[in-house]
């Protein structure tokens, strides 16, 4: 029998229960080191200057921007998430069982966090544009704010429930040293796929088709004159975040979809770190264009960075400034 070299295992000193490293050329490894590394800090970086402005600009204090708050601060923590998976980039998990579980277990958390942010608001973008007049009654602040607390106590709870086994026992499933793995049963799973995948893209796809029928709708009823001038004028502001939010969904849905789909394929869920780096990086990616695309579409977003970045945010009553 073959014995393997040193070099060739991740914990050496555990000749018979280490893990293997997988062969990678080293030009790759440092590659994807450097390209991960960069999506991680950007993503840090855009999303923290969103969660600034947003939160200082009383301007901004919008139930809508609530929930791109919410968003962005989901985004925030994949960014920060992502250093961990550059740090098994060789194959080798070196941060102990506990770290990997709770890193596992973030992870999980905001995925779940993510789609419910987006399932709010896409309610918020149906009522505004199918309801505008009930718009200000039913989505106030304080609703947002409490549907936000919902969201993340509910994706704690419901994460914690999902992963007890690998919380109470951290390492039970691994099957040797240097590996970051967890496992899920079938029931757990398809309970996680339905209430976090399948029920709520329905609800989005669902809401959204109906914000494109009464959008198409508005639009020939201003070419033919029809609607009234001061109801036209007052859907306007509308109708242009539900178009970028949109464009904000549609990007989600295209990033996730791969993660879930991969969920789908067999009897148990095995998710091992190395072997879902694509649909993880993919989902990381997503937290990434969220805040370039409201660079792309939001005019006050890049008047607070712009404000951010030069430091005038220090002056006093900046938080008054008029940035729409």
């Amino acid at each position: 029998m073959d014995t393997l070299e040193e070099s060739d295992l991740c914990f050496p000193q555990f000749l018979n229960s280490s893990c293997k490293k997988p062969k990678r050329a080293l030009f790759e490894a440092v590659l994807i080191s450097i390209v991960l590394s960069f999506i991680s800090l950007l993503t840090a970086a855009l999303n923290l200057l969103v969660i600034i402005s947003i939160s200082h600009f009383k301007q901004l204090h919008t139930p809508t921007n609530l929930l791109l708050l919410s968003l962005a601060v989901s985004d925030f923590f994949v960014g920060l998430l992502m250093f961990f998976q550059i740090v098994f980039i060789d194959g080798c998990w070196f941060l102990g069982d506990l770290v990997c579980v709770l890193y596992q277990y973030l992870a999980y958390i905001i995925t779940s966090v993510s789609v419910g942010n987006m399932v709010m608001i896409s309610v918020d973008r149906y009522v505004a544009i199918c309801f505008p007049l009930h718009y200000s009654v039913k989505i106030t602040w304080k609703r947002v704010q409490i549907c936000v607390c919902l969201c993340w106590i509910c994706s704690m709870a419901f994460q914690s429930l999902n992963l007890k086994d690998n919380l109470k026992q951290p390492g039970r499933y691994k099957s040797c040293f240097g590996e970051c793995v967890i496992v899920i049963n079938y029931i757990a799973g398809l309970a996680d796929l339905i209430l976090t995948f399948i029920v709520p893209i329905t609800v989005i796809v669902v809401l959204y088709v109906r914000v494109f029928v009464v959008a198409v709708s508005q639009a020939r009823a201003m070419r033919s004159q029809i609607a009234a001038v001061t109801l036209v004028t007052a859907k306007k502001s509308e109708m242009k975040a539900a178009r970028t939010l949109g464009v904000v969904i549609v990007v989600f849905l295209i990033c996730l979809c791969p993660f879930f789909c991969v969920t789908l394929v067999g009897q148990e869920i095995l998710l091992n770190a190395s072997s879902a780096a694509v649909v993880v990086c993919l989902f990381y990616c997503n937290s990434c264009l969220n805040p370039m695309i409201y660079a792309f579409f939001y005019p006050w977003f890049r008047k607070s960075v712009k404000l951010i970045v030069t430091l005038k945010i220090l002056q006093p009553d900046s938080c008054e400034v008029n940035l729409v």
